[in-house]
């Protein structure tokens, strides 16, 4: 089953706009997302893509949910930081499999392993690097954003929707060979369910 999906961003056909540095608070549909203003969305947006995986995740069940409600709620239970001065830290893994414990949904961090191998209704959000949105170009390093992986296809490549994909073809069931999505995948991640 292919899970809904959303993108960080509340317009998705936006995101390439955000990405070459589009003012986030002029998305027409913020509000959409549960945030207070404008300018809460615009602080938090670049920040959202474990939030947005969450929310594909909980899709997935049958469960709506805004992803700034889950921001919150997340962040409550230490999932994200805000430093004195202005910082955001996070997705701390942490925050967001206590969130999903509560729920009754079985999640474990993964730290220091390769892709886990994906039980029927698993889901696995995975850190990886921005540039695999870009795979004809190298990563500088791995992990820094989040993508929900959630199988493989024929071929035995992994089947992702990336919440920062600039196109339909590295947004929603994207889908990289095992070997490539390596060179983004920072061997950490949260697995999910089923």
């Amino acid at each position: 089953m292919i899970p809904p999906y959303f993108a960080q961003w509340e317009s998705a056909a936006l995101v390439p706009e955000f990405l070459a540095g589009r003012d986030a608070a002029t998305d027409p549909l913020w509000r959409d997302s549960g945030a207070e203003s404008p300018a809460e969305y615009a602080r938090w947006a670049h920040h959202l893509c474990g939030m947005a995986c969450l929310r594909m995740a909980m899709a997935a069940r049958g469960e709506a949910h805004r992803i700034h409600d889950l921001r919150r709620a997340v962040q409550a239970l230490g999932g994200y930081v805000e430093e004195p001065d202005g910082e955001i830290r996070g997705l701390i893994y942490a925050g967001a499999v206590a969130w999903l414990h509560a729920r009754g949904i079985p999640a474990r961090i993964v730290l220091d392993e390769p892709m886990p191998a994906l039980a029927p209704g698993q889901l696995y959000i995975a850190s990886v690097h921005a540039t695999i949105r870009t795979p004809e170009v190298a990563p500088p390093r791995r992990g820094g954003h989040l993508v929900l992986v959630f199988g493989t296809d024929g071929e035995g490549r992994w089947r992702f929707h990336n919440p920062s994909g600039h196109d339909e073809a590295t947004r929603r069931d994207a889908r990289l060979r095992a070997e490539d999505f390596q060179r983004y995948h920072a061997d950490r991640g949260i697995l999910i369910g089923p």
